[in-house]
């Protein structure tokens, strides 16, 4: 009886340290992910940029907005951290029909901060719409972010990931027209088993923009404040709310604790079964 409510108390212990290690682990996680918001609310950007040094600073979360003309190229940034799985979403609202003369298609790319193209592994990248359609939803999830990869890689590393929405296909006449770009970038945690053992020394943010030289002053002091704003720009979409993770934490130590404990209960198991009943108390011993 003693030995059976043994078992029975190491074995509740066991599952205890199970789930405080899985509460602590999830507390402890790193989640540099926003509240989802709605767009131009909440204080969300309602301007795209035109390149990539101009890109307009979005949080994970916040649905942004911006309104321009057909042809032009839109253009946000936003924070990554290792083993997040992000997804883009935007949607172009168009024109009404009978202002169009055709058919339009347009395409959605997210690119590193070395502006590297990152694949799409689900979602429509690319739609084409016809001359009636009111709207294009486009999408695109990019491969898990890894904490280090080798320099060979593509692989997407922490740091800013640039977003350019803009037509690929359109009739010249169409050209111009008045449109509207709501764009909203989430990220979902992939777990541990995405981690690798290396960390990079800095992420990858723009933080310095080296402008051209200019030899009137004029025009330096013009590009001077350029940049300046540049900067701030790349400052601004530089880390996230929450700061970047620090790399060592992953659910990897939940299951390495769970094991040790597990590794230690059947041991105890294993020998008491071993070594037998034994004398009953209070029995005396045997010739």
């Amino acid at each position: 009886m003693r030995r059976t409510r043994a078992l029975r108390a190491l074995a509740g212990a066991v599952l205890a340290g199970a789930a405080l290690l899985t509460t602590a682990g999830t507390a402890m996680a790193d989640d540099p992910s926003a509240s989802p918001g709605t767009g131009g609310e909440d204080g969300a950007p309602t301007a795209a940029g035109t390149t990539f040094r101009l890109a307009t600073a979005i949080r994970q979360g916040e649905r942004a907005a911006a309104e321009g003309s057909a042809g032009d190229y839109f253009y946000w940034v936003f924070p990554a951290d290792a083993g997040q799985r992000v997804t883009v979403t935007a949607t172009v609202k168009l024109p009404e029909s009978a202002g169009r003369q055709g058919a339009s298609r347009w395409r959605i790319d997210v690119h590193d901060g070395l502006r590297r193209r990152q694949a799409c592994v689900h979602g429509s990248q690319t739609r084409s719409v016809p001359a009636d359609a009111a709207s294009v939803q486009l999408a695109c999830t990019l491969r898990t972010v890894r904490a280090w990869a080798e320099p060979w890689s593509d692989a997407p590393l922490p740091g800013s990931y640039y977003i350019r929405l803009t037509v690929v296909d359109l009739p010249q006449r169409d050209l111009g027209l008045p449109v509207r770009a709501e764009i909203e970038a989430t990220s979902e945690d992939a777990g541990g088993a995405h981690a690798v053992d290396g960390k990079l020394s800095t992420p990858l943010v723009p933080l310095t923009v080296t402008g051209p030289d200019r030899e009137d002053r004029e025009d330096r002091d013009s590009a001077q404040e350029e940049q300046e704003e540049q900067e701030e720009t790349a400052q601004a979409a530089g880390a996230p709310e929450d700061g970047w993770s620090s790399g060592w934490w992953t659910d990897r130590w939940i299951w390495t604790a769970a094991g040790g404990l597990l590794a230690a209960f059947t041991t105890a198991a294993g020998y008491s079964l071993a070594r037998g009943p034994g004398r009953r108390p209070g029995a005396p011993p045997r010739a």
